[in-house]
């Protein structure tokens, strides 16, 4: 804990002075002082409360305190690298294996999604012998180097742009506002087309494809859900290009969804990626990260000649973290959870939307829900402004939401999955706070909140 407590404005001047000026804040004009959270709430300087639907980094609720007991129990015993036996590395590998197809059963333990996409990535181009990827337009996979390449999210901020040779934008697998909509007769096969011709495209320019990678459902994308059969379409297209196939699990994993465990296994049993990644909620806010891949893809790793190690990867504290949060999903039934109430609030968000023409699509799956505001339905035009005027105004009624997507108009709900139907009915919030919330008017005046 800081030795002093300071006012407000007091941090502001100080993250003014001595942090990069590139690390942004949530709402920058009023920013929030947060010092407190528990479960799915979380407590600013005044001890005023905030509902948080976006926070997916507490997986299973802030401070929780299985997972803080575990952690420090840990703590006082001993924490070193695991170049040393210690049975949490193992018994977790085990525990996490088992939420997985049996195949990807060998584990790589780092400290952030980032990290962990990086690792990916080398572990395709030792694999495949290859250097292109693809990835897909929107996505986002971390903020290294060579994530910041294959993540479009990011590079088309860049005022000019510099695409590495060896990345391939494919388009997103967007049912709405993509290339192919919800009127196509087949949009999962014509989206991976898209991906087939990609491929033939840069074999005759001489380029070989090491991984196609993707974001099990897309977040900053704008809470993009894949067309059912589009990833097993892919990945009969990319091992014949002699690539392999990247799950990002980094935002989305461990129950979220809450059908499945992983977001990936939406697209039914019959697909199994050769590496998948996770981050974020697998140490509900401790900075841990693993890659899960194929002995085949581990031994060719191996063939190198380079150890690989990781000073804080795995380590043992990180490992009892990542078993408590285990042992809470389960106990808890938080999988169960989140498609209960992630149904639950869809179904409010629909009824709201059947009232309110701002609303052009409700999308999602379990705690992870997409709410796009459009300025016309038929064009779909994006409510870019209008979005940034309801995220603002419900901070005022002290929930906290944030808008993402390519236009930045779509609301993320992405909480911890403690989030109760009560916490879900904050959609009617939206209307008790006055008739015209998510309407608009003729002049385009828009009144939210």
């Amino acid at each position: 804990m800081a030795s002093e407590v300071f006012s407000k404005q007091k941090t502001i001047y100080l993250r003014k002075k001595h942090i990069g000026p590139s690390c942004k804040v949530f709402f920058s004009h009023d920013p929030i002082k947060i010092v407190r959270a528990k479960g799915q709430y979380m407590y600013n300087e005044k001890n005023e409360q905030y509902l948080d639907c976006i926070n997916n980094v507490a997986h299973v609720g802030h401070s929780h305190p299985e997972v803080v007991s575990a952690g420090a129990k840990q703590m006082e015993l001993l924490n070193t690298n695991s170049r040393f036996l210690h049975d949490n590395l193992v018994q977790y590998a085990q525990r996490l294996q088992a939420t997985l197809p049996e195949k990807l059963s060998v584990c790589y333990f780092v400290n952030s999604g980032s990290e962990a996409n990086d690792l990916a990535l080398r572990l395709a181009w030792q694999y495949t012998g290859h250097k292109d990827i693809i990835t897909l337009d929107n996505a986002y996979h971390g903020h290294v180097s060579s994530l910041i390449n294959i993540s479009p999210y990011k590079f088309h901020q860049l005022a000019q742009p510099e695409h590495s040779q060896h990345v391939h934008v494919a388009p997103s697998p967007d049912i709405y506002r993509g290339k192919y909509r919800e009127d196509h007769p087949d949009p999962a096969t014509a989206y991976a087309d898209d991906v087939k011709d990609i491929i033939e495209k840069a074999h005759a320019k001489g380029c070989k494809i090491a991984a196609f990678i993707a974001e099990s459902l897309q977040s900053c994308g704008g809470q993009v859900i894949p067309p059912v059969g589009y990833f097993q379409k892919v990945a009969q297209y990319v091992p014949i290009a002699g690539g392999i196939f990247i799950a990002d699990e980094v935002q989305v994993g461990f129950g979220r969804v809450g059908t499945h465990f992983w977001a990936f296994q939406l697209q039914g049993e019959d697909f199994i990626p050769d590496i998948v990644t996770m981050g974020k909620p697998i140490g509900n806010g401790h900075p841990m990260s693993c890659v899960v891949t194929t002995r085949e893809v581990a031994e060719s790793f191996m063939s190198s000649g380079m150890d690989y190690f990781n000073t804080f990867g795995g380590n043992p504290v990180s490992c009892a973290i990542g078993l408590a949060v285990l042992d809470v999903i389960e106990k808890e039934d938080l999988q169960g959870n989140a498609l209960r109430v992630g149904g639950y609030l869809t179904e409010l968000l629909k009824k709201l939307k059947e009232r309110h023409p701002l609303i052009g699509d409700i999308r999602g799956r379990g705690l992870f829900v997409g709410v796009e505001l459009v300025k016309d339905w038929i064009k779909r035009t994006p409510a870019t402004a209008e979005a940034q005027d309801v995220i603002y105004r419900l901070k005022d009624q002290r929930i906290l939401l944030s808008a993402d997507g390519p236009h930045r108009n779509v609301l993320k709900f992405k909480p911890p999955m403690c989030f109760s139907t009560a916490d879900a009915d904050l959609a009617e919030i939206l209307e008790e706070n006055g008739h015209e919330f998510l309407s608009n008017d003729t002049n385009d005046n828009h009144v939210l909140l």
